[in-house]
């Protein structure tokens, strides 16, 4: 068995998830009282975080394990879950690269995180322009499904 304790939380103005406009969200993160007001020192020099979250309100019963339509929509391709980034992931675990706005005291802020208010925090990393792929192929579909998501 794997335990996980949450580093921090998310706050901001979104209750219930959304398929898109998350770049119009700008979220606090919020570190856990465990962590030294020294934790977040340097990360201030990075452009981006990667965030890593639980998605803590997903009911099991909606937890996706087999091939679907996107979004419900049988004009997008039907693929599996380790396929496409939906929140109904087996680990309930989702991943996001954001900007980062402010470090401050014992919280960042950043834009683009798309992750609900009060969602359980996991991990925080600094992007490295080294980690980044040179080359990123995806299907046509995967811009449409995307348009107005950020």
């Amino acid at each position: 068995m794997i335990i996980l304790k949450p580093n921090g939380y998310v706050y901001n103005s979104i209750d219930e998830p959304t398929d898109d406009n998350w770049n119009k969200v700008t979220s606090i993160i919020k570190l856990d009282n465990n962590f030294s007001k020294e934790a977040l020192i340097g990360l201030n020099e990075f452009s981006h975080v990667e965030i890593f979250f639980h998605f803590h309100k997903l009911d099991d019963s909606k937890i996706c394990t087999a091939a679907r339509h996107l979004r419900n929509n049988k004009s997008f391709p039907k693929v599996d879950v380790f396929a496409q980034r939906g929140k109904n992931r087996p680990n309930k675990i989702g991943a996001a690269i954001c900007k980062l706005i402010k470090v401050e005291d014992m919280s960042l802020e950043i834009n683009g995180l798309d992750a609900i208010n009060g969602t359980p925090v996991l991990d925080i990393k600094p992007v490295f322009r080294e980690y980044q792929p040179q080359n990123v192929e995806q299907p046509a579909w995967v811009s449409e499904l995307m348009k107005d998501y950020f």
